[in-house]
């Protein structure tokens, strides 16, 4: 048994293709052309057992996201989640925390993209590329959803065929040695340099952090529900070929990446994507890379400012945020929340005018501590729910997770693992740091909330006495 999907006022826009392209476009990132680089130069080949471990795990999380999405698909989905199976505090710092990742994400991806395009246009100051982009994608956002998904389904297009074209010329690079690399190119690279694990199991684990950095928004499909034509059918799909799209494009093209082209060679700050191309003797392969990794920076935007209003509505609705916040434009879409959250994405421009050298590290370190957070309610919420669905309060979903509640454990030890490595490295700790700072400024909220009774009840109370009568 599932439950209807409420009509919230939004317009159910997105079809499968989009549904499917946006569930793809989630898992493939900047993360990955850009931040390889640094973690194949500190792990070696033993980086591919990373970003599968990551990936398995991931996975845990998605379908235990899916079981909830399947239960009441709500646009909001995970804060909704933590509201109804935590309480209303959950629900409110849950909420609140993805709204701020992906303002400050917008802020960081505005900022690579202006890189990106100093690269071809250095006379361009990055502040003008990054305004430009800016207003371009709040147009895209207010227009309408259905305009939202087109072009991010065109972004993930970019993405994945870029991609498998690596895959494939390195596969040919490989069995018919041809290309600068066809020489040294040969799987033997994989254990031939100082084995798989050169610097050791300890040095590849410390890469957990950012590769797990380089999944987020992975559950950004969980918030395009409330405006899917077909939940029901759309969703348990994206979710299921999850582990396809992680198999081919992370442990697929860095398989391929490091057999073409033996793992000393990468360095931290250069994509790994561009050195290989280079080595292999592609024409012009910098400025293709360049390309795709624009387009996935600019995905990464587009996808924050849809979010944001998303959230902010759903705030606003449980009165956790300016009702004005709640109200949809004649096209259905949040504009208010869209707005202002794209204001503050403006900050980024500021910082590309102020401090265009430092702007990209200054905005990064909180993405990271938001993501696990919102990853964490998404796992507790649904032991929550299992348990309540075993003692015969709340019905269940139609997309059951395998294993019931036994692998959200397993992904919730190892997001505090992961957790732990953070704190441990003194360079990534700045972002416990920052999430500390703006977890006193929920709780104070909070209570400020509650002294002018503006603090909605959780839900679960309600739905299960429903459940229960029925």
């Amino acid at each position: 048994m599932t439950s209807a999907a409420p009509e919230e006022g939004y317009e159910r826009g997105l079809g499968s293709r989009q549904i499917q392209m946006i569930a793809i476009g989630g898992a493939i990132g900047v993360g990955l052309f850009m931040g390889a680089g640094a973690n194949i130069a500190k792990a070696g080949p033993s980086i591919i057992l990373m970003y599968a471990l990551a990936g398995v795990v991931i996975f845990f999380i998605m379908r235990a996201l899916g079981e909830l999405l399947l239960y009441r698909p709500v646009s909001g989905s995970f804060a909704e989640y933590a509201r109804e199976f935590l309480g209303p505090f959950f629900g409110y710092v849950t909420g609140w925390t993805y709204w701020l990742m992906w303002v400050v994400t917008g802020m960081a991806e505005l900022t690579a993209a202006a890189i990106y395009i100093h690269y071809w246009f250095p006379s361009i100051p990055q502040w003008v590329s990054a305004l430009v982009f800016l207003v371009v994608l709040f147009g895209v956002n207010l227009i309408s959803v259905k305009l939202f998904g087109e072009v991010e389904f065109w972004f993930s297009m970019v993405k994945v065929t870029a991609i498998i074209g690596m895959i494939v010329i390195g596969l040919g690079v490989l069995t018919l040695g041809f290309s600068d690399a066809g020489d040294t190119a040969a799987a033997s690279n994989l254990w031939s340099h100082g084995g798989v694990f050169p610097n050791g199991i300890g040095d590849s684990l410390m890469t957990l952090q950012g590769v797990m950095f380089a999944y987020l928004s992975v559950e950004l499909v969980g918030v395009t529900a409330g405006e899917s034509e077909d939940p029901e059918k759309t969703l348990p799909k994206a979710i299921n070929t999850l582990p396809w799209r992680i198999i081919i494009f992370y442990v697929g093209s860095l398989l391929v990446l490091l057999a073409v082209v033996k793992w000393t060679e990468f360095s931290a700050g250069e994509s790994p994507f561009v050195h290989a191309f280079s080595k292999i003797g592609i024409p012009f392969a910098a400025g293709i890379v360049n390309f795709v990794v624009l387009t996935a920076a600019l995905s990464s935007c587009n996808s924050g400012m849809y979010s944001t209003g998303r959230m902010l509505r759903g705030l606003a609705a449980n009165s956790e945020a300016p009702k004005i916040f709640g109200k949809l434009n004649a096209r259905k879409t949040p504009a208010v929340g869209i707005t202002v959250s794209v204001l503050l994405m403006g900050i980024g421009v500021v910082l590309n005018y102020v401090v265009p050298e430092k702007a990209f590290t200054y905005v990064t370190s909180v993405a990271t501590a938001a993501g696990i957070w919102a990853w964490a309610m998404i796992l507790v919420s649904h032991i929550r729910y299992r348990k309540a669905v075993t003692s015969g309060r709340l019905p269940a979903s139609s997309f059951p997770a395998p294993g019931g509640a036994v692998f959200s454990w397993v992904a919730l030890i190892f997001l505090i693992f992961v957790t732990c490595l953070i704190a441990y490295d003194k360079d990534a700790r700045v972002c416990l740091y920052v999430g500390a700072g703006w977890a006193v400024l929920l709780t104070i909220g909070w209570f400020v909330l509650k002294s002018r009774g503006g603090v909605q009840p959780g839900a679960p109370a309600e739905a299960e006495r429903e459940y229960v009568r029925k």
